[in-house]
C-alpha cells in the first residue's frame, strides 16, 4: 500500500505554461537547452549553466547556486505562483492521437525506501548526487517522477470526470508535436477519495526518473535526520510524480549501435550470427522487429532480420526473455566482445522516437559499423521484473512522450 496526497502546487499562470514548461533535464544536452530556451523557460531553472558564457560545467556550485536564483526570480516575476490549496492535479499527453491520463500527486520516501514504489534499474551514483544536490538548495521537486500504477476503475472515474465536466486550466502543443492537457481537481471530495483509493493501490512502479526518485527520497531521510520532532508527515516527506495507469502507456524500442565488428568482417559476423538466429536478409528497405525475440540489423546498406532460435533464451525469467538479454548475451558479448554496456564506449543507444532511419544514418555516415533494433518491452514485463525485484539492463526501456517539467512543481519549504 502507498501513501499519496494533494498538494500546493507551484505553477506558471495560463498565458505562460506553454513557454515556461519545457523538456526535461537529461533529454537534452546543454548547448542543445540554451538554444531551445526562452526567456521565461524553466530550462534556465533545471539547466542554468546556460545563462553562463561560455556554458560552465553544470556540477559547479555556481551553477547550482544560479539555478536557486533563477527559481525565485521566476516566483518574484510571477512566471511561477503557488496554488493557495492543496490539489490533485490530472496531467494528459497526447501523441499519435492517444492520449494518456496521469495525476499529478505527491509521494512518501519511505515507499520508496520500503519496496513499495518499485524500480527496475540501478541508479548511478554521480548522478543521483547531482539531482540531491538540486532539490536540497530548492527545497523544492522542480521536475516531476514518472511512475505507473495497476489500473483501478473507480480512479480512472474520477479522472474521467475531471476531464468531462471542465475545461483545462492549460492546453497548448509542444515544439515537438505533442500536446499537453492539464486539469487542477478542485472538487474537496474528489481529492479526499483519490487518497483513499491510492491507499489501496498494492504498488506504484517508476517507469522514468530513477535518479530523481532516489535523490528526493535521500533529501527526505536527510531532513529526517536533522528534525528531532519528526512525525512522517512534513511536507519534505513528499516528492512529486505524475502517475499513469499502466494501461495507458507504451513503451518504446531502445535499440543499438556499435562502432566496430570487433575484428571480424560482414560475412564472418553473418556466419556467426546464424549460430543462434535465423537471418534473413531484408534488402535495402528498412526492416522493423515484428515480434519478441526478432531483431533487425542494419550493415552496410542492407537490413537484416534476426529470429533468436529456441533454446537460446529463457521465457521463464522476467529477465532472460527481454530482448535487451537476448541481444547482449548472444550478440553484443559472445561475438561483438562488449560485455559492460555502462562502460563500454564501443556501443550507443538510441532511441525510438528517431526512428530506425537514425540508424541507418548513423551507419551510413560511417560513425558506426552495424545497427541492431529491437522490439519494445511490455509494461507487463517492466512489472514482472520490479515484482520479482529483478533489474533490468541498461538502456532496456523509453518512455515516450515525456513529461514537461514546470507544468507544476513541488515545495517543501
Amino acid at each position: 500500500m502507498v501513501r499519496v496526497k494533494p498538494f500546493c502546487g507551484i505553477r506558471p499562470p495560463k498565458e505562460y505554461a506553454a513557454e515556461v514548461a519545457s523538456r526535461p533535464y537529461d533529454v537534452l544536452n546543454s548547448a542543445e537547452a540554451k538554444a531551445e530556451a526562452t526567456e521565461r523557460s524553466l530550462l534556465h531553472i533545471i539547466k542554468p549553466e546556460i545563462d553562463f558564457d561560455p556554458i560552465a560545467d553544470e556540477h559547479s556550485a555556481a551553477v547550482y547556486d544560479k539555478a536557486v536564483e533563477n527559481f525565485r526570480l521566476w516566483k518574484e516575476r510571477g512566471w511561477l505562483k503557488q496554488d493557495e490549496e492543496e490539489h490533485y492535479y490530472v496531467y494528459a499527453q497526447t501523441m499519435a492521437g492517444r492520449t494518456q491520463y496521469g495525476i499529478a500527486m505527491c509521494c512518501h520516501f519511505e515507499d520508496y525506501l520500503s519496496g513499495a514504489i518499485k524500480k527496475h534499474e540501478l541508479t548511478r551514483p554521480d548522478k543521483e548526487e547531482d539531482r540531491m544536490i538540486h532539490v536540497r538548495n530548492q527545497k523544492a521537486n522542480i521536475e516531476p517522477v514518472f511512475f505507473t500504477y495497476p489500473d483501478n476503475d473507480e480512479i480512472n472515474a474520477i479522472v474521467e470526470d475531471v476531464v468531462k465536466h471542465n475545461e483545462p486550466d492549460y492546453d497548448f502543443i509542444a515544439a515537438d508535436g505533442f500536446g499537453h492537457h492539464f486539469w487542477v481537481i478542485r472538487s474537496a471530495e474528489q481529492n479526499r477519495r483519490l487518497t483513499e483509493l491510492f491507499a489501496q493501490v498494492p504498488a506504484l512502479y517508476v517507469a522514468d526518473g530513477h535518479h530523481r526518485t532516489a535523490a528526493a527520497a535521500r533529501v527526505g531521510q536527510e531532513c529526517m535526520s536533522k528534525n528531532p520532532s519528526h512525525t512522517g508527515e512534513e511536507e519534505y516527506c513528499y516528492f512529486l510524480a505524475v502517475t499513469f495507469p499502466a494501461s495507458q502507456l507504451r513503451i518504446i524500442d531502445y535499440n543499438r549501435v556499435v562502432r566496430d565488428l570487433n575484428g571480424l568482417s560482414k560475412e564472418e559476423l553473418l556466419e556467426r550470427l546464424s549460430e543462434s538466429f535465423e537471418v534473413e536478409n531484408k534488402g535495402a528497405e528498412i526492416y522493423t522487429p515484428n515480434a519478441l525475440h526478432n531483431f533487425a540489423m542494419y550493415i552496410d546498406g542492407e537490413w537484416y532480420s534476426l529470429t533468436a532460435r529456441e533454446g537460446t533464451y529463457d521465457d521463464a525469467d522476467p529477465i532472460g526473455v527481454l530482448d535487451v538479454t537476448v541481444l547482449s548475451n548472444l550478440v553484443l558479448d559472445k561475438i561483438l566482445g562488449i560485455s559492460d554496456l555502462r562502460t563500454s564506449k564501443r556501443i550507443d543507444f538510441v532511441g525510438g522516437i528517431r526512428g530506425l532511419g537514425e540508424l541507418k544514418r548513423r551507419v551510413d555516415s560511417g560513425e558506426m559499423a552495424a545497427a541492431f533494433a529491437l522490439y519494445p518491452v511490455s509494461m507487463q514485463q517492466l512489472i514482472d521484473i520490479a515484482d520479482t525485484g529483478n533489474i533490468m539492463p541498461p538502456k532496456t526501456t523509453w518512455f515516450e512522450p515525456k513529461l514537461r517539467s514546470g507544468v507544476v512543481i513541488h515545495s517543501f519549504e
